[in-house]
């Protein structure tokens, strides 16, 4: 019998100059509510929390840019979405029409890039029953 995990994603922060525009991306295209709006001591804009689906996404204002990441990078290098199949065109669509390139593709998996250049997966890899395999090509 299958038990469930102890411990759960509860959320992933992402650093950006442009909290504002790095969630209407998110909200845009992955339909990612807004959660919480946090200020910093002055008043300004910190942080954009959105729902990620049981767990956060922190959206959290910095002064540095995002590090453009090309294939596999030591440390967080993507973020995959799940897609159904019959939306990963439609998506995919939608976001070459507002700029953002589709950059490679697999049988499962479309590969794009936010507002500030982080690496963003539309995926509809099955999950359940996953064979016991080091093979990643096509995903």
């Amino acid at each position: 019998m299958d038990s469930e995990p102890e411990c759960r994603l509860h959320h992933l922060a992402v650093g950006s100059a442009d909290v504002e525009r790095l969630a209407a991306f998110y909200q845009q295209f992955f339909g990612l509510h807004e959660v919480a709006r946090h200020l910093d001591a002055g008043g300004a804009l910190r942080a954009i929390w959105l729902e990620l689906g049981g767990a956060i996404l922190m959206l959290e204002r910095t002064r540095a840019e995002a590090a453009h990441v090309e294939g596999i990078s030591a440390g967080p290098f993507l973020m995959a979405f799940r897609v159904s199949p019959a939306a990963r065109p439609e998506l995919e669509r939608r976001l070459e029409a507002a700029g953002h390139a589709i950059e490679s593709r697999t049988a499962f998996t479309s590969y794009t890039r936010d507002v500030d250049g982080n690496r963003v997966a539309l995926s509809h890899y099955p999950l359940r029953g996953l064979p016991a395999t080091n093979d990643t090509t096509s995903r």
